[in-house]
């Protein structure tokens, strides 16, 4: 897997990082069941911090795009490429929001008038 990060991107680097990841998923560059190397590995390879790596895994985590298990590492869960594409959208229609001057409270009303 090859991540690249832009260095003009004014994003915090561990987004930039979760980011990376995704669109490999999407790409098709790795998808469930493939272990993704080594945080390390990663940090070395992109020339940031390891912490900074391990806090964007965590947050791939937390949305369910990534799997964390002892002895086993770091592998893309079942239907991540599904997921990781909608969680896009998500974000994308945050910042839109917000742009028009819109709160998240506000969007999940919105969602909840929908039902």
């Amino acid at each position: 897997m090859l991540l690249r990060l832009d260095k003009r991107d004014t994003r915090p680097l561990h987004e930039q990082v979760a980011g990376a990841i995704r669109r490999a998923i999407a790409d098709g560059e790795c998808g469930p069941g493939d272990r993704l190397p080594a945080a390390r590995d990663l940090a070395e390879a992109l020339d940031i911090n390891v912490n900074t790596v391990l806090r964007g895994l965590r947050s791939l985590r937390d949305d369910g795009v990534l799997e964390f298990r002892r002895g086993r590492g770091v592998t893309v869960a079942e239907g991540a490429g599904g997921r990781s594409d909608l969680l896009d959208r998500v974000h994308a229609l945050v910042t839109e929001a917000a742009c028009l001057g819109y709160s998240r409270a506000d969007l999940i009303e919105m969602i909840r008038g929908m039902q």
